[in-house]
């Protein structure tokens, strides 16, 4: 299942589609409302390899259907009130939950816990009764905690499968390849950079050394990038003056991650992209979950690929990474406990 090598594969951003062999595939984001929601079920409407979307919220939710139904391509939309959870649920084969407050300024991912931990547990335990093989989706933050509430919460139903759980870290892919791209002059197709450990500060470690316009990036210059690429969020935060997070961007990550894996599930060949899932990479050292290139197939994982050398700078990375990571986790499984 594990490969010995590491594998350097490019996210792939924009892809043409063939649909003639497709299959039929029901997506469900729940917290469509909301302000990751909304682009989001946007982009999936966009997406030909989804032929049916069921938008959820607490509020919201019918109008964000109404309006993204009229985008004329082939996929159905409805949308589902607060009291219909399980009908949102019903047949679907990937479940996205964007789901839980924003970050506000001086708010870190962590500090969206207390709340965002019960939002994301009543979720997944309506995923595990209503469509337990569901690929599950988790963009909530801290979703170094959340993939394990919703993990713990599944072990708890008897359905879990660590193949179909996945964190969304595909944004730290993203802002690694652009802010690689300002560094650098290139294009963002030629920044490419695999990101792995976890999703908030510290536990992302970008692993430059790795791409071929990111290894001979050192001192101050690489400092700033590293720095940038783990704590880019607060950014955004910052500039929209307490009125939100980083929404937009993303809402283009999640439907990137939900693209590639439409497309494993589709029976394309090696889409090999970072997320965050069940993995024995750091098992030894109380570390269960870890973002890492994941080839992704018709059952969800396929293959985890070790994150292969490392530089000096990254070694260093890594080892502030992991007690952080192993705490996160703790936290998440002490949640459902």
């Amino acid at each position: 299942m594990f490969a010995r090598s590491a594998v350097r594969t490019a996210l792939p951003v924009a892809r043409s589609f063939s649909t003639s062999s497709a299959r039929q595939t029901k997506v469900a984001v729940l917290g469509a409302g909301g302000g990751i929601g909304q682009p989001l079920s946007l982009l999936l409407k966009n997406n030909p390899l989804v032929t049916a979307l069921n938008l959820y919220d607490i509020r919201g939710a019918p109008g964000v259907a109404a309006d993204v139904s009229h985008v004329d391509t082939a996929s159905t939309v409805q949308g589902f009130a607060a009291d219909k959870l399980d009908e949102a649920l019903d047949g679907t084969e990937i479940v996205v939950i964007p789901a839980g407050v924003p970050r506000k300024p001086g708010m870190t991912r962590d500090d969206l816990f207390n709340t965002n931990a019960s939002i994301v547990r009543d979720l997944a335990a309506a995923v595990g009764r209503v469509s337990p093989k569901a690929h599950i989706l988790v963009i909530s933050n801290p979703v170094n905690s959340t993939v394990p509430i919703v993990a713990a919460t599944l072990e708890k139903a008897g359905v879990f499968d660590p193949k179909r759980l996945f964190g969304v870290t595909t944004l730290d892919v993203v802002r690694a390849a652009r802010f690689l791209s300002e560094v650098t002059g290139a294009p963002p197709s030629e920044t490419r950079v695999t990101v792995v450990g976890g999703h908030s500060g510290p536990t992302i470690v970008p692993l430059l050394s790795q791409t071929k316009l990111g290894k001979d990036i050192s001192g101050d210059v690489y400092d700033k990038l590293v720095y940038r690429i783990q704590f880019g969020g607060d950014e955004v935060v910052k500039a929209k003056d307490g009125a939100g997070s980083a929404t937009l961007s993303m809402a283009y990550a999640g439907a990137t991650f939900t693209g590639s894996l439409l497309r494993g599930i589709n029976g394309e060949k090696d889409v090999t992209v970072p997320t965050f899932v069940k993995s024995p990479l750091y098992a030894s050292e109380g570390v269960d979950f870890f973002s890492s290139l994941v080839t992704l197939g018709p059952n969800g994982v396929e293959k985890i690929h070790p994150i292969g050398d490392l530089s000096a700078a990254e070694e260093k990375l890594m080892a502030e990474c992991l007690p952080t990571l192993k705490t996160n986790i703790e936290k998440g499984y002490a949640f459902v406990a």
